[in-house]
């Protein structure tokens, strides 16, 4: 505090013999006594109970654009799933439900990176909103193609059209970081909330589409998730003062040629597939020991746990590096993953191994809030959107390598020996973080909610390289 220097400059006693000591030393003098009291330190003691989150929502609008981003992210857990029970129950073919559920993944890795640019250039509201009404067509076509009968490459055509639904966790992140762009702390606890939501979306959503499409018709899901995006499309897009400038003429080359980029998407391709190969081995492992209607649940245990741990994350400081950080976190996903491998095999328990997943659960979210800052850094300026979609993108193509990779291991050996494949998944990223460590420092961009500017102090960037 300013007043320390003072006090210990006024300690020896000092005449007080003109005009300029004299209030110098009157103001100085009382404060040491009224410290010992309470009351001055009644504010700031309020102040230090507030978590970080408090921070986060008390800036216009934050409040309103996370609640419709909130309801846009419900759906994305709920298409899929409602698109496999809708199609499985009309055609009775399980097969072509997955055929054209993964080409609807196929088509959004290829489209999203585009659409991403256009929002980067044009803005969120003005992309965001027709891409996603568009995206809502392709969905009600293949609603009306399945009721009616239509021929099954119509199936293909529809679901590949909703590649145009936009990063909507991606544009969120955006405005945190134009928010907060001078404050690293806060950054770190926006992406850390973000992280936590995603894990919140992963576990209602599927639950969501299951219920309404069991119990009230097939294709409840589809249109309840549609009405749902829309909606928090529309509320997410009205905030307009929240929102990040767009750049309409960047200078700067695509994110992927960006230094650190092209290893970190790696890495983020070999995460994806620890997601996708636990989901399929888990429901495997489910099914063996007769509890298959159980898989779900017991998959949402491991969702909570990193929802959790997102949580505690954000309220905290991180200190040293942002490589090293992701590198700790990837050995901590490699031997929290382990557990359910050392649960299947060693007991065989559904039980068991439902608290074994709630404990790999709880490396996931540290490893891709960091991930996402390393990210956030290494893309050009301008271009953030396409480059966090770009890492959306990685991992949801390890999501399909992973859940081929899965089922592949369990028809050929068993549900248990599945679990190997998110062991070696998560050591695969490590090992790309490793050799990549300290490689880059530095010599990335700075991006603009994780490097100091002008006079901030640079000892509170905690995400900076040291």
């Amino acid at each position: 505090m300013p007043q320390q220097p003072s006090e210990q400059a006024c300690t020896p006693p000092l005449p007080v013999t003109g005009a300029g000591p004299a209030p110098a030393a009157a103001d100085v003098r009382p404060r040491p006594r009224s410290s010992k009291t309470t009351r001055p330190t009644r504010t700031p003691r309020t102040a230090r109970t507030r978590t970080p989150y408090h921070r986060l929502f008390a800036v216009p609008g934050a409040r309103a654009f996370t609640l419709g981003n909130l309801l846009a992210r419900l759906p994305m857990g709920m298409f899929s799933v409602s698109a496999v029970i809708m199609i499985a129950g009309a055609r009775g073919s399980y097969a072509l439900a997955g055929a054209v559920t993964a080409t609807g993944l196929a088509a959004t890795a290829l489209v999203a990176p585009w659409t991403a640019r256009l929002v980067d250039r044009h803005g969120q509201a003005r992309i965001a909103v027709p891409a996603t009404a568009f995206a809502l067509l392709g969905s009600l076509a293949l609603l009306l193609c399945v009721r009616f009968g239509a021929p099954d490459w119509t199936l293909f055509a529809a679901y590949a059209a909703t590649a145009t639904t936009p990063n909507t966790g991606g544009m969120s992140r955006a405005r945190w970081a134009h928010l907060f762009r001078d404050d690293p702390d806060a950054v770190h606890t926006a992406n850390s909330f973000e992280q936590a939501a995603d894990e919140l979306c992963y576990m209602l959503g599927p639950v969501c589409a299951a219920f309404l499409c069991t119990t009230l018709f097939p294709e409840a899901g589809t249109l309840v998730a549609g009405v749902l995006l829309m909606t928090g499309v529309l509320v997410f897009a009205a905030q307009r003062s929240t929102e990040p400038p767009p750049q309409r003429h960047p200078r700067s080359r695509s994110p992927v040629l960006a230094p650190g980029m092209p290893p970190l998407l790696l890495g983020f391709l070999a995460t994806g597939a620890v997601f996708g190969s636990m989901e399929v081995v888990t429901i495997a492992f489910a099914d063996a020991q007769g509890h298959r209607a159980a898989a779900g649940a017991v998959l949402a245990l491991q969702a909570a746990g990193s929802c959790a741990a997102g949580l505690l994350y954000g309220a905290l400081k991180p200190a040293g590096p942002a490589e090293r950080r992701h590198r700790l976190g990837l050995a901590a996903m490699t031997v929290t993953m382990s557990l359910p491998l050392l649960a299947a095999s060693l007991t065989g328990s559904l039980p068991v191994l439902a608290g074994a997943l709630l404990l790999a659960g709880t490396a996931t979210a540290p490893t891709m809030v960091t991930g996402m800052a390393l990210v956030q850094r290494r893309t050009p300026e301008g271009r953030l959107n396409e480059g966090m979609t770009l890492a959306v993108t990685g991992l949801l193509g390890g999501i399909a390598c992973g859940s081929a990779a899965g089922g592949w291991v369990v028809e050929r050996f068993s549900s248990t020996a599945g679990y190997v494949v998110p062991v070696v998944a998560a050591a695969t990223a490590f090992t790309l973080s490793a050799l990549i460590s300290g490689r880059f420092r530095g010599s990335s961009p700075s991006f603009r909610g994780s490097a100091p500017s002008g006079g901030s102090n640079p000892c509170a960037n905690s995400d900076a390289p040291h």
